[in-house]
């Protein structure tokens, strides 16, 4: 088979796999009681422990039963989560690994729990940490399956037996300096080893490589594609989001105004439901919580329906007030001249209400282009994405942020142009500073 990689976040692996985003998730998933109530697990892959990691400095902290009256952090629902969970222990949840372990530098905590293959590659070459204390635990990784999908679960698990028992599963593992104890015993192959960590000695390589600030800007460019198509997918939901807002958004207003009463409560409803609940929360209820009553929507149409009915309730309360703008002898003049009500709506109220809310929509647009970048969460690789793998990979959250942050400035800068120009366009007062302005 020809594998098609999908990004989405740890903690909603198994969601994203549930919503046929993919058809197997295989990333560090350990196998647990109440994860086989989701999905089929296949035969573990691997099976390794939980490692602690404190700042190099640090030597009162060897266990975990030191952490008690600490902070100790953990990826967001982890079984390293659940193993910190006892009395005395403040824990923190985190996004990803390297996110806590930032952190940690950084003074907010006190520890770092994770799975050891993370330790290995992101704690040990670090000089700024150190992995302390005894293996704890022992976890098990299992590629992920929909329990409808018997037929992959099979093959899955006839390939990983066939690596196992051809030597092979091994060979990959002692290249990547991942060959343990629990392998050899899980896989009964306790032989010397004769295959040299190649993969792993490279990587530790490659790590000291991007010192320079010429190396930094080399490995950026490297990495534009990200960029560019983080800067693409923003863009693209941004504008149609925005246009499904300026649309629903007319509609609620109308109704809102002149609709029964009946309807026009329902339109207020809406209006205080959408702008009284978080937009995150909205975004993950679209997403992960419709499919369970079968409306199933891929990320890109989650995102333009998430943004766009919640800026739909703002744009309605600026066509309100636009509309309430219009003196209301312009309608009575209307129908007094043989207009139906609907005419004037149509022809002589809507449009100068329009006409006085555009300046107000385009500022909408640009924190609208901001607030995109929540739909990271729902497996939307923007420009916020790009970030967060970008700086997770190298623990580059400074130069990476800079990077994104003048990204975000450079595409938003058209649309503060244009809202400017929409204000002296629109304005029912311009001065005549502003008119040799438009002129030109």
């Amino acid at each position: 088979m020809r594998a098609e990689f999908v990004q989405n976040q740890w903690d909603g692996l198994i969601p994203g796999l549930q919503n046929n985003n993919y058809d197997v998730a295989i990333n560090g998933i350990e196998i647990t009681d109440d994860r086989k109530q989701e999905v089929n697990f296949t035969d573990p892959y691997y099976l390794t422990y939980e490692q602690l990691i404190v700042n190099s400095n640090r030597d009162d902290i060897n266990c975990l039963s030191d952490l008690v009256g600490k902070k100790a952090g953990a990826l967001k629902s982890s079984l390293a989560e659940r193993i910190l969970q006892f009395p005395g222990v403040d824990v923190k949840t985190y996004d990803s690994e390297v996110a806590a372990m930032t952190d940690m530098a950084n003074g907010r905590l006190d520890a770092v729990l994770c799975d050891a293959p993370i330790a290995l590659y992101y704690a040990k070459p670090d000089p700024r940490f150190k992995l302390v204390g005894q293996p704890i635990g022992e976890i098990s990784y299992g590629i992920a399956v929909r329990k409808s999908d018997t037929q992959l679960h099979a093959k899955l698990n006839s390939a990983i037996n066939k690596l196992s028992t051809s030597g092979k599963l091994r060979e990959i593992l002692e290249r990547w300096n991942l060959w343990h104890y629990l392998m050899a015993v899980y896989l009964n192959d306790k032989g010397p080893s004769n295959i040299l960590p190649t993969k792993y000695d490279y990587y530790m390589t490659s790590l000291g490589k991007s010192k320079t600030f010429y190396d930094k800007l080399q490995r950026y460019w490297e990495f534009r594609s990200l960029f560019i198509w983080g800067i693409v997918n923003t863009l693209g939901v941004s504008i149609v989001a925005m246009i499904v807002a300026i649309i629903w958004g007319l509609f609620i207003a109308l109704t809102r105004l002149y609709a029964p009463k009946p309807f026009s409560r329902l339109a207020v409803l809406y209006i205080e439901l959408i702008r009284g609940t978080p937009l995150l929360i909205q975004l993950y209820f679209i997403y992960y919580a419709l499919p369970n009553i079968g409306i199933s929507m891929s990320p890109f149409l989650a995102a333009v329906i998430g943004l766009g009915l919640n800026y739909a309730a703002y744009e309605a309360e600026n066509y309100r007030a636009g509309l309430f703008s219009v003196p209301r002898g312009q309608m009575e003049a209307a129908v007094a001249l043989g207009m139906s009500r609907n005419q004037s709506l149509r022809h002589i109220i809507v449009p100068q209400g329009i006409r006085l809310v555009i300046p107000p929509m385009t500022n909408d647009f640009i924190s609208l282009l901001k607030d995109s970048s929540l739909i990271a969460v729902i497996t939307m690789n923007d420009l916020t994405k790009a970030y967060f793998q970008f700086a997770t990979t190298y623990f580059d959250f400074l130069g990476a942020g800079v990077l994104v942050a003048i990204l975000y400035l450079i595409i938003g800068l058209p649309f503060v142009k244009l809202a400017k120009y929409a204000e002296v366009k629109f304005s029912t007062f311009r001065t005549r500073e502003e008119e040799n302005r438009m002129k030109l």
